[in-house]
């Protein structure tokens, strides 16, 4: 499953996988949206960038990371 059960805990248990490949955008973006760390956020962009490479998805994930950083200051 994940590499610890603290991760899967932060990150609602989703892999990169359910979240980026549900089978329609609005899940998707559902996907994007509840991801509250960088350590979710990176698997996940690693994950896209190792299959599908979708420029939106990329986009959205970039945009996503911005936030989390602004919540953090």
């Amino acid at each position: 499953m994940s590499d610890s059960s603290d991760q899967s805990a932060e990150s609602g248990g989703l892999t990169p996988e359910q979240r980026l490949e549900p089978p329609n955008s609005r899940l998707i973006n559902a996907g994007i949206v509840t991801i509250h760390d960088m350590e979710t956020l990176r698997a996940c962009v690693a994950y896209e960038n190792a299959n599908q490479q979708r420029v939106r998805i990329l986009r959205r994930l970039e945009q996503r990371a911005s936030e989390i950083r602004s919540q953090d200051n």
